[in-house]
């Protein structure tokens, strides 16, 4: 990233070149010469968890912007599913069953991006998790469109490279959960959801609450594959159990192929902001 603002400060970059070609004494190969925003070690220090924060929210945020990128289409969804030609690979028939919305993704991005270029790439981008599985089929159905797609990659311990169809410059990794979830949800014009796991319930059900209580706007709400979020989630007894209202259950819609997904959002009725819940405050 360049800042092309005058400033009569000499440059972070300089000195930071300049600091590492000093002279090899005791005095400045000790941590404490280090420029502190040039010190791994210092910055990776549990007191700076909040600078680590800021940062993290920080970098996306400022590319994004220089990108043009005012509004995202986001993908979650299962990094387990397979592309139909690989479902022999699956765990389980049910995960090889479920390779169907391995295309529908992929067909629904490459819409959505079709769409999206109409206005030079700057609306209705899909952001994905950046991994495998449904993810993988969003960035890629964006690329089949020739558009651009954003991958919102995490640390784990055992999975998650970057799949090879997230644009390169809009591909970012986070340490924090919290962070990338605000990302995903910041310029999020429509939320598709697709079979998945925990972190893909994880995502939605915040999602969710977040517009339940008023705290974001109202927007597309699609669940892709109606069977299985039926028989996973009885969303009946929530209703029934009075745990949520019966209006909650209109905050989302089911859907079963790209085309229904395309149509819902673009005949979307914008509902009303939702209404203050009695004894939040």
């Amino acid at each position: 990233m360049k800042d092309d603002r005058q400033s009569p400060f000499r440059d972070a970059h300089l000195d930071r070149d300049t600091a590492s070609h000093v002279p090899d004494t005791p005095q400045t190969r000790a941590p404490a010469y280090r420029l502190a925003f040039a010190d791994d070690d210092f910055l990776c220090r549990d007191e700076l968890r909040p600078v680590r924060l800021q940062l993290e929210l920080l970098k996306p945020q400022m590319m994004l912007d220089e990108r043009g990128i005012e509004s995202t289409i986001v993908l979650f969804g299962g990094a387990r599913i397979p592309e139909p030609s690989k479902k022999e690979t699956a765990r389980t028939e049910t995960l090889a069953a479920l390779s169907e919305y391995y295309e529908e993704a992929r067909e629904f991005s490459r819409l959505m991006t079709e769409k999206s270029l109409q206005s030079y790439g700057r609306e209705n981008v899909i952001v994905t998790g950046g991994g495998p599985g449904v993810m993988e089929a969003g960035n890629r159905g964006a690329l089949d469109a020739g558009g651009a797609s954003i991958g919102l990659n995490i640390v784990l311990p055992h999975e998650q490279a970057p799949n090879e169809y997230v644009t390169p410059d809009l591909c970012f990794n986070f340490h924090y959960f919290a962070i990338r979830k605000m990302h995903f949800l910041m310029r999020a014009r429509a939320i598709c959801v697709f079979p998945g796991g925990f972190g893909t319930l994880d995502e939605l059900f915040e999602s969710l609450t977040l517009i339940q209580t008023g705290r974001m706007s109202r927007v597309p709400f699609l669940l892709f594959g109606k069977e299985f979020w039926h028989r996973i989630i009885n969303w009946d007894a929530l209703s029934e159990a009075g745990t949520i209202s019966a209006d909650d259950l209109d905050l989302f819609r089911f859907v079963d192929t790209a085309a229904e997904a395309v149509e819902l959002i673009e005949n979307w009725d914008p509902a009303p902001p939702r209404k203050e819940i009695p004894g939040r405050g």
